[in-house]
């Protein structure tokens, strides 16, 4: 029996955004397999994440499968590289026992995923298994919505960035023409307003986390202070713009 992992992305948050993909991909699988944090002790840490909650608005709990997954490890390599190879062995074993396996991922499964990592992992433990992914909406497109901000005109470039890269990325992006986005910039979140600052772009920049959940929250970059934001916020700082439709065409 062939098998198949498909990386479905399950968008930010809102199961609204779920594609009608997405949710027959879901429910079409043998088995979907959610990441979970992992506890300091290297075991399923309890919390339930995004992508699970997403998922069962939409398929039966029996169905799902907790993974764990070490998704903010990166000072311990070793730690970081057995947590992966343990996910990879536990999916290989369902996708012996099961035709397909779905991995639910917030946002986009080829967008900073930990799904890139498990199907590298499945490509050497499972050689021949078919491996696609479904597209997900982004956070950076539903911040954009909810808040009104515009993502591109004309011939503006789009710069994405993960502030787990460092400061210095974002602030080179800042410096550039186009709109930058930064992911995951909760922790920096004093560093990421002195970049806003010192490149004159604070004003017309937004943020937000929890998108489309109960504790949602949209607000001007310039209420930056240096406290600690959620780890999965986003950023929009959009291009310099004169105000002319069509402008930057």
């Amino acid at each position: 029996m062939s098998s198949k992992l498909i990386g479905v992305g399950v968008g930010p948050g809102d199961p609204e955004l779920v594609t009608v993909k997405g949710v027959n991909a879901l429910r079409a699988a043998d088995v979907v397999v959610v990441p979970v944090m992992a506890a300091p002790d290297g075991k399923d840490g309890g919390e339930r994440g995004r992508a699970e909650a997403t998922v069962l608005h939409y398929v039966p709990e029996q169905k799902v499968v907790r993974v764990v997954f070490a998704l903010n490890e990166r000072s311990d390599r070793g730690r970081r590289e057995a947590a992966w190879d343990a996910a990879g062995e536990r999916v290989a074993d369902l996708l012996g026992r099961h035709g397909t396996v779905a991995f639910a991922t917030i946002g986009d499964p080829n967008v900073y995923s930990t799904f890139t990592y498990l199907a590298h992992t499945i490509g050497e433990l499972v050689p021949g298994t078919v491996v696609e992914t479904v597209p997900g909406i982004t956070a950076m497109q539903d911040l954009a919505a909810r808040s009104g901000a515009v993502l591109t005109e004309g011939t503006e470039p789009l710069t994405l960035v993960p502030v787990t890269a460092g400061a210095a990325v974002l602030k080179d992006a800042l410096n550039g023409p186009g709109t930058v986005v930064a992911y995951k910039f909760g922790r920096q979140a004093a560093e990421v307003a002195e970049a806003l600052r010192d490149s004159g772009r604070i004003d017309d920049a937004v943020w937000g986390s929890a998108l489309g959940l109960e504790d949602e929250s949209i607000r001007s970059a310039a209420e930056l202070g240096g406290e600690p934001l959620p780890y999965l916020s986003t950023l929009i700082a959009p291009a310099r713009r004169d105000g002319t439709r069509g402008g930057k065409l």
